[in-house]
């Protein structure tokens, strides 16, 4: 019989097979559930780990999936202000071309008024001009009847009028004439028209201009050339039409030599000449400025007399009248506007 000790007193207690049994099964049994609690503990340890593991992969993920959404986010940030900036940009590019296109548009428009008012005032200034040398042109034609008026010949189209000087049925030399009517004084015109005056053989070259250069009052003679104002054309006109026909008209009737007729010519065309000329057209001008005067002066007075008479012949009708009215058989005064006073009655008859 098997024998054990007893772990409280210390003594050997015998035990039967079937003690020894129940023992062993006791024994055996709690093996197994400790094996079963080990086995269930590791398996909680194995799940708690791997549950821990999960959880810290799932927040490593979610770390990274937190990053990645971050940088998602941020480059989608960056993205959508580089899209709003370009588009921005794109929008500006397009305002400022669209901008640039109207400046162009603007600015041609603007160049296309400057052409037209340029045209419109060259035409105009063209239309002056020909209006100026035509009523030039006539005045010469009435005051000079006896002389010839031809077309410009080719190749001095610059100028206006080509006048043949006659004299007693023969030409005795010619003027060419040029009209200006700008606002500047251009010293080139001179060397022009003489080139003009050459190609034609005209005897002289007159430039009738509106604006005269500074040193000129009434006219002068510059390189050859004679200028002066519209006021004083007819003048000079007859000025060098009577040098053109005293020079021929000495030529042909003496047999002077020629330099003694250069110094008549020069004589004629000398300051001493141009004074005296001067003075005749500063008389002129004095004695039309003093007829102007005058006509002003008599316009006034005709004018005052004029509402002086009215006044007297309308006091004078109302007097005529205002005695009808009391006398119905008044006699008619010779004189007095009767349709006027027959007005009168109509109107004192008229109820509205």
């Amino acid at each position: 019989m098997d024998k054990i000790k007893c772990p409280y007193c210390g003594k050997l207690v015998e035990l039967s097979g079937a003690i020894i049994h129940e023992i062993s099964e006791e024994i055996r049994r709690e093996e197994k559930d400790k094996l079963r609690i080990q086995f269930e503990k590791e398996k909680i340890e194995e799940l708690a780990r791997r549950e821990k593991q999960i959880k810290e992969s799932a927040e490593k993920e979610n770390e990274a999936l937190k990053k990645k959404l971050e940088i998602l986010i941020k480059d989608a940030e960056i993205a959508e202000k580089k899209i709003r900036e370009d588009a921005l940009k794109k929008a500006e590019e397009e305002q400022r071309l669209k901008i640039k296109e109207k400046d162009l548009q603007l600015e041609e428009i603007r160049k296309v008024n400057e052409e037209l008012k340029r045209k419109l005032e060259q035409g105009s200034q063209q239309r002056q001009g020909e209006v100026l040398e035509l009523d030039l042109e006539e005045q010469l034609k009435k005051k000079f009847p006896q002389d010839r008026f031809i077309p410009i010949p080719k190749g001095a189209e610059g100028a206006d009028i080509f006048q043949k000087v006659m004299y007693r049925g023969a030409e005795v030399g010619s003027i060419i004439w040029e009209t200006k009517r700008t606002k500047a004084w251009s010293r080139g015109w001179l060397a022009k028209l003489k080139d003009d005056a050459g190609k034609v053989s005209a005897t002289e070259a007159v430039i009738v201009t509106k604006t005269l250069p500074d040193n000129i009052t009434n006219f002068d003679r510059l390189e050859g050339v004679w200028v002066t104002g519209f006021e004083n054309a007819l003048s000079i006109a007859r000025y060098i039409r009577f040098l053109i026909t005293t020079v021929s008209q000495i030529k042909t009737s003496t047999d002077k030599p020629d330099e003694e007729w250069q110094k008549i010519k020069d004589y004629m065309l000398s300051d001493a000449f141009k004074h005296r000329m001067q003075a005749h057209f500063d008389g002129i001008k004095s004695l039309r400025e003093d007829l102007q005067q005058e006509v002003r002066n008599t316009t006034i007075r005709w004018k005052k007399r004029e509402k002086q008479i009215e006044k007297l012949d309308s006091n004078t009708t109302n007097f005529y009248g205002e005695l009808r009215a009391i006398v119905s058989d008044l006699p008619k005064i010779e004189g007095i506007d009767q349709d006027f006073l027959l007005e009168d009655e109509n109107k004192d008859q008229t109820l509205f």
